[in-house]
This record gives C-alpha cells, structure tokens and sequence, in this order.
C-alpha cells in the first residue's frame, strides 16, 4: 500500500512539470529503484540429502534495482540492455521434516543481465504520458547466503549460488519532463523468472552431515520508479508569430508564414490552422498575386520519406488555405523534404524547426 501511494505521488507531483510525449529516438539511459516481491519457494533436497526432501522458503519484501543503456528507433521500438539487482530476506523456513515453522536469517539476492525489447504507444498529440511494455530474455545469478532451517538435532543449510537463463516481462509508462529535454519519469511492474537454479544444501544431524544441492524456484515481481535521459533531444521550437503584413500600397514585399509541425505528423495542429487563417485573411487584404506553400522534414530519417513527408505536409496546408477562400490556381506547391533545413543538423537529428511548411506572400 505504501508503495502505491509513492508512486501516485510521485505522478501526481510531475504533472506540472510534464511535456508532450514523443517517441525516443537514439540513444538513452535509464535507471529504476523499487520494491521486490520473491515469491515463495519449494525447494527440493537432492538423492544424496538424508531425510525429508521437500520444504519451503518465504520470503520478506525486498529491494530491486535496475540500470539500462538503450537505443528508440522513433517510431515506439526500443532495445535496451540491463543490469539488474534484487534482494529479500528470508522469512521462515518450513518442511525438510522441520517440525513447524523455523524462523531464520538469511537472504536471497539475484543480480542479472538482459536484453529488452519494448514499444511505445504513441497516444496522440497533447499527450504527457507514453505507456509501453516490453520483453527481455538474459541471464541470472540466484545466490542463497546462509538459508537455514534449525531444530536441537536437524538443520538444514542452503548456501551458494547458480546461474540460468532468465527472462521478464515490463509494464510500464513515462512522462517527460518539460525542464529538461530528454528527460523521463517512469513507473513499472516487472516480472522477472529464470529456470529453477540448484544451490548447493546440507544437511546436519546428530549422526553426521549429508551434502548435495536444492532446487529452489526464482519469481520476482517487482515495481520501481526511475528516470530516463534521451541524448539529443532538442526543446520545442518557439511559438513563431506570422510577419505583421504591410500596407497594401507596397505589394511587393513578400510576407513569410511559417505552420510547424510534431514528429512525423502532417495533421494540422490549432496554432498551426490559426497561422494559416492569418496568411489567408493577408492574402486576399493585400491583393497577394502568387502564394508559395513549401514543405520541409527534418533530417530524422531517409530522404525519401522525408520527401513524401514534406510533400504531405505542403498540401495538407494548401488544403487548409483554400478552405478559407484562397483558390488553389493562386498557389504554388512544393516540396523540398530534408534539403532546405532552416536549423542546419546531421543526418538523423529530429530538429522541431525543420518540420514546417513556409507560405509566402509575394
């Protein structure tokens, strides 16, 4: 219960502070932190044990951490790699012909490394938060230090580690952070398993020790809370006001409009139509012989998309001129996709200033 009300809290207090989400693109790092549930074992004692086999383990709430190094493709898919930690205590200790419940100390700690995979869903323009799930497949050190179970005449010690295959599924979601660009709270439920590790086990008596190893389960369920830093995210563009138009005495000045768009989108956004009811109004007031409508991408992706992207855009702001009574014989439309950057970049940066369309006013 505690820790759901931190993690509603910790929302609650970000949304203020939260920006509109896009979808990583490049290269980041993560980190979460948060509590860790392993679930009960039955352990089995191998042959070589004398006695009873079968017992149980239980466990304390415990601590989970992970840190991540990941790559988004700016379209939801992500791949990341992970190094993890979790950590219980051992509550009791029961069966192995134990007589009752044996209350002991020891703990259980597993220390991992994984490869993600996971996506994004992209909830549309105005959204502050990103849900996504994800997958991962790795591997895991189960380490038991000092597991015992003890009567007056029967004890029985599980100490020592195996690693398996392990894999895990993430549930989770992040809201960026308008202070810092590229920076993302997030929240997750983590299952993580791995195939059943043998530890190695003994057995103490009054006529002697047995040794051998126990097969024990390994299930985490676990939630955490952390931060993620995407690298090279730039801030959102300005709110870029329309040129004041001239005096209709002096039409030969060209007036300038610029109509920004978000990441891969060629939809109109509520600035972006006001701007072009401004051009259009200015048109038809000034007495504008020729209108120039030129798309432009950024250079985050192929120039081929980008091309299309530019052309997609171009049009979708003629469309809205000539909705507002400016006719489409007036216009002169093109498309120059990543080749006229008004903020030059390297190939692959996502620049918010470069995806625009410009209408002029000649």
């Amino acid at each position: 219960m505690r820790l759901r009300n931190a993690l509603l809290a910790a929302s609650v207090l970000a949304l203020p502070l939260a920006a509109q989400a896009q979808p990583v693109s490049g290269l980041y790092v993560g980190a979460g932190l948060g509590a860790n549930l392993l679930q009960e074992s039955d352990a089995s004692l191998s042959r070589n044990i004398t006695g009873p086999r079968n017992g149980t383990v239980e466990f304390n709430y415990g601590l989970a951490g992970v840190i991540s190094l990941g790559y988004g493709y700016g379209n939801g898919v992500r791949a990341e790699l992970e190094a993890s930690f979790r950590g219980n205590q051992v509550d009791a200790v029961s069966g192995f012909g134990l007589p009752g419940q044996v209350r002991e100390t020891g703990g259980v700690a597993s220390y991992g490394l994984m490869l993600n995979a996971l996506y994004d869903f992209d909830l549309g323009p105005g959204s502050f938060f990103t849900p996504y799930v994800g997958a991962g497949a790795g591997y895991m050190v189960h380490d038991y230090g000092d597991v015992r179970g003890t009567t007056a005449n029967n004890a029985v010690f599980i100490d020592g580690n195996d690693g398996n295959f392990a894999y895990q599924a993430i549930l989770g979601g992040a809201i960026p952070i308008a202070a810092v660009s590229g920076l993302a709270v997030t929240a997750e439920y983590r299952f993580m398993g791995s195939i059943s590790p043998e530890i190695d086990a003994r057995r103490v008596t009054s006529t002697g020790t047995t040794r051998g190893s126990a097969e024990v389960d390994n299930f985490n369920h676990s939630l955490m809370v952390g931060l993620r830093y995407a690298f090279g995210v730039t801030p959102p563009p300005p709110v870029v006001a329309p040129v004041a138009p001239a005096p209709a005495a002096a039409p030969a000045i060209a007036r300038t409009y610029l109509v920004f768009f978000d990441f891969d989108r060629a939809d109109l956004t509520d600035r972006a139509r006001q701007i072009i009811g401004e051009a259009a109004t200015n048109s038809q007031r000034v007495g504008t012989t020729r209108i120039e409508v030129s798309g432009h991408a950024d250079r985050s992706g192929t120039p081929q998309y980008n091309q299309r992207l530019s052309e997609r855009r171009a049009m979708a702001v003629a469309a809205e001129l000539e909705r507002r009574g400016v006719p489409r014989a007036a216009m002169a439309i093109q498309a120059f996709g990543e080749s006229r950057p008004l903020v030059p970049t390297a190939d692959g940066v996502r620049e918010p200033q470069n995806r625009r369309v410009e209408i002029v006013l000649r």
